[in-house]
């Protein structure tokens, strides 16, 4: 369950930490895109371990999500258009469970990989018959092992079009990460590894990636010791820059794979109930240097708030980029209600600036969109906030067009308004169908 404290509610950032201005208005850059009605019960089109929810390449952009009968929808439009093509596809998941999400990439052919419908389930992947279609092909494995306890399927696009797709192979506190590497050319998939972070039995790993500039592949995760996310702990990191074949610590060293626990590069050592929470984002500048973001509890603070670890000097460093005052526990298994959404990072460099921005929903702000700008000096970071959609959105989480952002450093945010219960409790009273939208934001 999760124990909210009323009492602290107010509506004005006040980061005494970092002289911040109160908590300014939208963006008048942004736009809003309205594209379909979708399931909205649960959390199930919004939670931010879809990578991707909605992808661009070559001009359009593609994007993916419930209907309220359970099918997948595939829609697709011109860049700056408000006009979409819709396909409902003849695949259909289980939202009332939402780990069962959909995740979509473009390759560098243009053809549309899809995988969804999964919490330690065999795997369900499939592409389109052609490039540029919505229209997808009958499914199929990729490797053919390993493929029958999925969960959080990942796809990452390289510079080169090759992709990356990552997932939990096991269960919350016993589970491995499984790497596959697709060459678009080839039109094949190969296995990089079957076990490349290993919970040995007894922990799983959570984790986010991000793939840089130069093709190099960054990820960090936090240790689970069971199905209860008040056990997750500690913050790790490794890095690839060979497409996913070996892997190293910050400062080099390689590791010896398969990386466990007692192996692991510590971030930043958080213990268990803290309220840290799993499967958030990381970003790298343009000189590949990593930014993990998540939100937790440090020891003596009164509420959780959001943080950003960076590496500086040799040394991993901790930026505080909120100041929040309503608190809640961290306990519980599954999907959870939480009056805050996981965050998403982007570090955004024009000239001699460059900054972060980090977006989430907060309970504090009747649930609406927060964008939360870090600017990067030589010795700290400095935040302030702002409120980009006014909309309260209940208990969405932020995924966004990562290809768009590359290419044009314009946010496309997918929008809309859900329900979700504590994973343990019926859904009792359906949420109806919601519009789906593309909230875009020129940076």
């Amino acid at each position: 369950m999760i124990f909210l404290n009323l009492t602290s509610l107010f509506l004005f950032l006040n980061f005494s930490c970092s002289n911040l201005n109160d908590i300014q208005d939208e963006n008048e850059e942004s736009q809003i895109i309205d594209v379909a009605l979708g399931y909205s019960s649960t959390s199930i089109n919004t939670a931010i371990f879809r990578r991707n929810s909605i992808v661009s390449h070559q001009g359009y952009q593609y994007l993916a999500f419930y209907d309220s009968t359970a099918h997948i929808v595939l829609a697709k439009r011109k860049l700056k258009s408000k006009n979409w093509i819709f396909h409902q596809t003849q695949y259909t998941g289980d939202v009332k469970d939402a780990h069962n999400i959909i995740s979509i990439m473009i390759d560098g052919a243009g053809y549309l990989h899809v995988s969804w419908n999964h919490h330690n389930t065999v795997l369900n992947y499939a592409k389109s018959i052609s490039s540029g279609s919505l229209e997808l092909d009958e499914k199929e494995s990729m490797i053919g092992t390993l493929e029958s306890k999925v969960t959080y399927p990942e796809f990452y696009r390289f510079p080169s079009g090759d992709l990356l797709f990552i997932y939990r192979n096991g269960v919350s506190g016993n589970g491995n990460i499984v790497l596959n590497y697709y060459n678009y050319q080839q039109q094949s998939w190969e296995r990089l590894h079957d076990n490349l972070v290993a919970g040995e039995g007894l922990r799983n790993a959570y984790w986010q990636a991000c793939i840089d500039l130069q093709g190099n592949i960054h990820l960090s995760w936090v240790w689970r010791e069971g199905i209860n996310a008040a056990t997750n702990s500690n913050i790790g990191y490794a890095v690839s820059f060979d497409a996913g074949k070996t892997w190293a610590k910050s400062n080099g060293n390689n590791y010896n794979l398969p990386i466990t626990y007692v192996k692991t590069e510590n971030v930043w050592k958080i213990p268990q109930k803290h309220n840290l929470i799993n499967t958030t984002s990381m970003t790298v500048d343009e000189e590949g240097n990593p930014y993990i973001s998540t939100y937790y509890k440090p020891n003596g603070a009164l509420s959780t708030n959001f943080f950003v670890f960076y590496k500086k000097d040799s040394i991993w460093k901790r930026s505080q980029a909120s100041q929040r005052t309503l608190d809640f526990s961290l306990e519980g298994i599954g999907t959870l209600g939480i009056p805050i959404s996981r965050p998403q990072v982007l570090c955004l460099e024009k000239g001699n600036t460059k900054k972060l921005l980090l977006i989430y929903r907060d309970a504090e702000f009747d649930n609406k969109v927060l964008l939360n700008e870090g600017l990067i000096t030589s010795d700290e970071i400095h935040w302030q906030s702002r409120i980009i959609h006014h909309e309260p959105l209940k208990f969405w989480e932020p995924t966004f067009d990562t290809e768009l952002w590359k290419t044009n450093q314009e946010i496309n945010l997918f929008i809309q308004k859900v329900q979700q219960n504590n994973f343990d409790q019926e859904i009792t009273d359906p949420f109806p169908a919601k519009m789906i939208k593309v909230l875009s934001i020129q940076m």
